[in-house]
């Protein structure tokens, strides 16, 4: 076969010289041992050539019959077997040979997606891989490959910059056993396959690394961002206006130490070891960034980076309070700014009360000091930024912090989470590896950056998958956004049930006609929303789960595998722990394992330190998750009442209130009662609402009276935070001490 007339080795220099090859783990090819299925993506008609080539034996391969006539050229070189997935009978060969007592079939390539993905993420997968799997008892070899999908060879063409020689990586993974004779269903394969695509990712290394990397693989010229000046910012653009930025902040961020003669050259004030724990900081480090939806905070975050620095994204809806306490726990200094976005949103006491403590910087500010040779530079710097990057690259280990995000402060004072550019990357691996992303889609952003959600899904994976990201400055504007989606063509948009309740309210049947994937998050997705988006617009919304603390992302339902009621199963490389809680007949409280796991918190007792996270970090919700699998969100573990040494979640009581009243808010909190320790009192926006009404809708749908409130009380608007959730801390301070 391919050993004729020196084939491999001429094939080998040619692919690695032509393809830039970058092969890893050939180890596991000698660990897997004899008769091994190898399984692995499908992305190009190259495939099983390179897979032929680099694998150290000549593989068999099994062809779908439906696709073999696209495959005719492997008769040459391969011996192949025709499944037909319609019939069983089909596989009856493939199986003997592949059987350990076997000399016939060493080594079998079966793409369980059985054609070429024709939408660069892993498609459906069939059966048929499983049973043979189960019936021969054979090793599996699972092997990635990226960077095929954006050569001609693919089918892609139109939804990614396709060219004839792309960098293509492959890699080999640890070999998987499965119990002889026991079933392999397709969600096995699935997983390992996503598993695959998550393991394959390049994690650990700096995050701007990655922005580079994007900038070489998809362009230039290739548009990755706009917002309400509507004009498009390509990677070029992006990378020239960054080092204008950051040779101008590197002055005004200068302290009292002599700031380095070049960007590249810039670091941080002291380097910490990435395993010192905790992490302290003088202040000139953290950088405060108070600023919207935008391409300039795009841009604000790259100079930042390129400076060394580690932005702290400060949530402008908070408060004056809780702003300048988040000032305090990261130590800052300076806070980086727009005189545009103070006046627009009214925040001037805001940053009064700033200025008498920090040294703030209006971005407008630096744009009359540019001259027509700053953007010069800036241009020819993009040209060749890694070159120019190379030192402050060099200097930023994986663990170090990229970027300081607090906590929602629904429940409490907001504390500081430090996330790590590995953290970051992790989770952008782990949150594309189940989701069929392409360059040819626009994702709609309008939640604030300054949310871990709005920053990592909605700012930061579009920079590293090539998606055009139109960025919006907030997601309360119901009537606008509609619109807007209509206009840019959006295919894929974030948000939470209470933006999505409120744009369906003035939306036009067709504003979403080409909306594709919509994910919702943050609070719990009303099956009233659900059943709306799929009568008015024909768009169905995945629910999906995440903390702050991890990411954010955690979960999701998706189009190959999804579970009504749930958020989805936890992605690849995520360990999930279920920890009983007393007084409590289901779930328990859900603790949390992986690679995207914050460093720590920032907390007001020790501000400036990130303190190491424990092992398994507690997310405080209480879940059930089933034996698939998916997860099921019942509550959060403050928001239970002890009502007679009974757990009682309060979701019950707001539930119960919905189903009344599915359009309006309801939010229900705990007072102290002498008799029972605890009562429920619901706050509702309905001034109709009773609790002989909520008295009535139990009995009918079997909730028992401990679940119900005590006392509805009318609340013309509930306080809500800046990302959509219910503000339980205000509701906590209004209510009243005794009824």
């Amino acid at each position: 076969m391919l050993e004729k007339y020196f084939l491999r080795p001429v094939l080998s220099v040619l692919f690695k010289l032509i393809f830039r090859m970058e092969i890893s783990g050939q180890e596991h090819i000698k660990a897997a041992g004899d008769h091994v299925i190898v399984i692995c993506n499908h992305l190009s008609f190259l495939d099983p050539i390179i897979l032929g080539i680099f694998l150290p034996e000549t593989p068999s391969y099994a062809i779908n019959i439906y696709q073999a006539d696209k495959f005719k050229f492997l008769d040459k070189f391969f011996a192949l077997y025709h499944l037909d997935p319609s019939k069983p009978l089909s596989m009856k060969r493939l199986i003997q040979d592949l059987r350990p007592n076997s000399k016939t079939a060493k080594r079998v390539v079966i793409f369980p997606e059985g054609r070429i993905s024709t939408s660069g993420g892993i498609m459906k997968i069939y059966d048929g891989t499983g049973l043979i799997i189960e019936k021969t008892g054979a090793t599996v070899l699972p092997v990635r490959i990226d960077g095929p999908e954006y050569s001609k060879f693919s089918r892609l063409g139109g939804k990614v910059r396709q060219r004839w020689f792309p960098k293509i990586r492959l890699t080999f993974l640890p070999p998987v056993t499965f119990n002889a004779g026991e079933r392999v269903p397709s969600t096995a394969i699935y997983d390992l396959m996503t598993h695959s695509a998550y393991a394959a990712a390049k994690r650990r290394r700096p995050f701007l690394e990655s922005v580079l990397d994007a900038y070489d693989l998809h362009g230039g010229s290739h548009p990755i961002a706009c917002d309400i000046a509507r004009a498009d910012m390509n990677y070029r653009q992006l990378f020239t206006r960054s080092f204008i930025v950051s040779e101008k902040l590197r002055s005004l961020l200068s302290s009292s130490s002599a700031a380095p003669s070049a960007v590249g050259d810039l670091t941080p004030s002291h380097e910490i070891p990435a395993s010192a724990m905790p992490r302290e900081d003088d202040g000139n480090n953290y950088i405060g960034v108070l600023l919207p939806n935008s391409v300039g905070v795009m841009v604000t975050f790259t100079s930042l980076h390129m400076l060394g620095k580690v932005p702290c994204m400060l949530n402008f809806s908070a408060g004056k309070a809780s702003i300048l306490h988040a000032c305090r726990v990261a130590t800052l200094k300076t806070i980086l700014t727009s005189r545009v976005f103070i006046e627009k949103g009214k925040l001037e006491a805001l940053i009064e009360a700033l200025q008498a403590e920090y040294k703030i910087i209006y971005l407008e500010d630096i744009r009359p000091t540019v001259t027509i040779g700053d953007k010069l530079a800036g241009l020819a710097n993009a040209l060749f930024p890694r070159h120019l990057l190379r030192p402050v690259l060099a200097r930023v280990q994986p663990d170090d912090p990229a970027v300081i995000l607090y906590t929602s402060g629904s429940e409490g004072a907001p504390k500081g989470v430090a996330l790590s550019h590995a953290n970051l990357l992790s989770n952008i691996a782990q949150f594309t590896s189940k989701l069929d992303l392409n360059t040819s889609d626009i994702l709609f952003n309008a939640l604030p950056v300054f949310h871990s959600y709005g920053l990592t899904a909605g700012m930061l994976m579009p920079m590293l998958r090539g998606i055009k990201v139109f960025l919006y400055p907030t997601p309360l504007h119901y009537r606008i956004i509609p619109d807007l989606m209509y206009d840019c063509d959006a295919t894929i948009m974030f948000g939470t049930d209470t933006f999505f309740n409120g744009y369906a309210h003035y939306a036009h049947p067709y504003d979403f006609w080409k909306v594709r994937f919509v994910v919702a998050g943050a609070e719990k997705l009303r099956d009233t929303t659900l059943q709306l988006y799929m009568d008015k617009f024909r768009v169905n919304i995945y629910q999906g789960y995440g903390v702050t603390e991890s990411g954010p992302a955690v979960s999701v339902n998706t189009p190959m595998e999804s579970k009504r009621g749930s958020v989805g199963r936890a992605f690849p490389a995520i360990e999930c722990r279920v920890q009983p809680v007393e007084g409590l007949d289901r779930g328990g409280r859900l603790l949390l394992k992986g690679p995207n796991i914050m460093l720590g918190y920032m907390k007001e007792n020790q501000s400036g330190i990130i303190q190491k996270a424990d092992e398994w970090y507690d997310t405080g919700d209480i879940v059930e998750i089933d034996k698939d699998g998916f997860i099921t969100i019942l509550g959060r573990a403050k928001r239970f009442a002890k009502i007679g040494g009974e757990m009682v979640s309060l979701m019950i009581a707001e539930d119960l209130a919905l189903s009344l009243m599915p359009d309006t808010t309801h939010a229900a909190i705990t007072i102290p009662d002498e008799r029972k320790g605890e009562q429920i009192l619901l706050f509702s926006e309905s001034p109709v609402l009773t609790r002989e009404h909520l008295i009535g809708r139990a009995r009918e749908t079997g909730v028992a009276e401990l679940f119900l409130p005590k006392h509805v009380i009318y609340m013309e608007t509930i306080p809500r935070l800046g990302n959509g959730k219910i503000d339980y801390v205000t509701l906590n301070q209004q209510r009243p001490t005794a009824i």
